[in-house]
């Protein structure tokens, strides 16, 4: 499918015969397929110079990105792109100086189109491919296809609870997401309903095992160490324990009925931790209802799609 995010078809048989000449440029205009290069420059007027094994691929600022012409988007979004892959349709092709070909292009027609036959059929529970583009406090931005964004707030990366998006997740990472509404063309993303129940992730684990984790938080009862993105334990207080901080944990017991895992702090393997891998509990591309409780906890954690 040509309407991924950013990235993902760059190296592909196709992408690749398409861009390397005339002949495949010329028939990607005729039947408006989209394709991917890396962007090499953005000139003092913000058009996006394209490398193509062909020829100059340029994309002028106004085609840039959806919204750049209205004012709606920043340059930053095409000054960003140096360095990245880009998709694009091409719009034109000329021979320009000592007979160079140049190839016009538009990033803002993939997005269309991508909006048109994909995103714009989107409904909730359906669980997409996204490219993390950055970080910030509130939460990360994500390609959902074509370069178009969307955002994953940080309260819905997992159920474990985290300071900041780098936490969970770095930025280029290719992740999945649940589309939890479709409203007026603005697609809401979340995460955790991918990241399993409580169940499934502690049946990962054995008590008496000792096991890697992420302090994520300190009480004065004791200290939050988390053992997948959706699965935490309460270890009891140690001195000179801070948060971020990767340890090593003893499992002490894990108690379904109360959703509980009790765990020992042996000892701290690192000052800092990189984001725990992500397991995804989920092959299909569709979730109708996420149950994270245990049937025995009488709580009722779930969500509705």
């Amino acid at each position: 499918m040509d309407h991924r995010p950013e990235g993902c078809i760059f190296e592909s048989i196709a992408n690749q015969r398409l861009i390397s000449t005339y002949e495949g440029l010329a028939e990607a205009m005729e039947k408006g397929i989209i394709l991917e290069a890396k962007a090499v420059l953005c000139t003092s007027s913000h058009d996006l110079i394209v490398d193509l094994p062909c020829a100059k691929g340029i994309i002028p600022r106004e085609e840039g990105a959806i919204g750049v012409k209205e004012g709606n988007t920043r340059d930053i979004a095409l000054i960003s792109r140096v360095n990245k892959i880009v998709c694009f349709k091409v719009k034109e092709l000329a021979l320009g100086n000592d007979d160079e070909l140049i190839a016009v292009l538009s990033r803002k027609d993939a997005q269309l189109q991508c909006i048109d036959k994909y995103i714009s059929k989107l409904s909730p529970g359906d669980i997409i491919e996204a490219r993390v583009t950055h970080l910030e406090q509130f939460g990360s931005f994500v390609d959902i296809g074509c370069g178009v964004p969307s955002l994953i707030p940080i309260d819905v990366m997992s159920v474990s609870r985290i300071s900041h998006p780098s936490d969970r997740f770095t930025a280029g990472q290719l992740i999945k997401a649940v589309v939890t509404k479709n409203e007026n063309g603005r697609i809401f993303l979340s995460h955790k309903e991918l990241l399993g129940t409580w169940e499934e992730n502690a049946r990962q684990f054995r008590t008496g095992e000792t096991v890697p984790g992420i302090v994520r938080s300190i009480e004065d009862y004791g200290v939050f160490v988390e053992l997948a993105p959706n699965l935490a334990g309460l270890a009891e207080p140690k001195e000179g324990i801070k948060a971020g901080q990767s340890v090593s944990v003893y499992i002490k017991a894990i108690i379904p009925d109360k959703m509980k895992i009790k765990l020992i702090i042996v000892d701290v393997c690192g000052e800092s931790s990189e984001p725990l891998p992500i397991k995804y509990f989920i092959d299909d591309d569709k979730i109708c209802l996420w149950q994270y409780s245990t049937a025995s906890s009488g709580k009722n954690i779930k969500t509705v799609f």
